[in-house]
């Protein structure tokens, strides 16, 4: 990906406006962490469930990553810990396969395992450091800004290889989450710009393009599945490369 030709230093020109800083979420946005979590519950769970086909473990990641998501969601409103939502999630997916994972050693050591596993599977995906290059040549600062603590964030984009996201807020930075406004806007602040000038992207299209949107940011639905969506009219890429004219 090569710089391109509509920016000058510190600028870019795009199909979503002008553009002086960039903020991204970073979990299946910057990373593909749902491919990090899938094969780390295989790798900790395939004695439980000896004989499962792909079908069967295509369905088990399924409901750990996407339909679980309201024991995160208690997480963030501080009802549960980060490794409590966890092991709900695991075992609500056990449990939809008949396997009761126990109280006590046995989650203890499943959980373990898990924790131990799953962040050396955690990757940026392919499109994230060509975007990164053209940006440091353009000048241009970029930050993140996610839905879970700073320094469990800050831990992943270095293990991902990501130490160059040097702006991270993170849930206890301010002691909000999105879409709260406050959070985009420490972004912003963090990058020095103003936030009718700063892009937001994210893989959700209510926290990221819509919450980032009401907070006077450029926010953009990075929706890699092509997932339709009737009524929706901000703005949308299917990859990072389609953010530069």
């Amino acid at each position: 990906m090569s710089a391109p030709s509509k920016a000058r230093a510190g600028v870019l020109e795009t199909r979503f406006g002008t553009v002086r800083g960039v903020l991204f979420d970073i979990d299946d946005t910057l990373v593909d962490l749902e491919y990090s979590m899938t094969t780390a519950l295989r790798e900790v769970s395939e004695h439980l469930l000896p004989g499962l086909d792909q079908a069967g473990w295509e369905r088990f990641g399924r409901i750990f990553t996407h339909e679980t998501t309201h024991y995160y969601d208690r997480y963030l409103a501080g009802e549960l810990t980060f490794n409590e939502q966890r092991l709900l999630r695991g075992r609500a997916a056990l449990g939809h396969f008949g396997v009761e994972l126990a109280e006590g050693e046995e989650s203890h050591r499943w959980l373990s395992a898990y924790m131990e596993k799953q962040p050396s599977y955690v990757k940026p995906f392919p499109d994230v450091l060509p975007l990164l290059d053209v940006l440091d040549r353009v000048g241009i600062p970029y930050g993140a800004v996610s839905n879970n603590v700073h320094d469990y964030q800050r831990a992943k984009l270095d293990g991902a290889g990501l130490e160059r996201v040097t702006h991270l807020v993170g849930t206890d930075t301010l002691g909000v989450a999105k879409p709260d406004p406050a959070m985009y806007l420490e972004g912003v602040r963090l990058l020095g710009t103003a936030p009718g000038e700063t892009l937001y992207v994210g893989d959700n299209r209510l926290l990221d393009a819509e919450g980032s949107t009401a907070a006077g940011l450029l926010g953009v639905w990075l929706n890699r599945s092509g997932e339709v969506v009737g009524g929706f009219e901000g703005g949308m890429v299917a990859s990072l490369n389609q953010l530069l004219p």
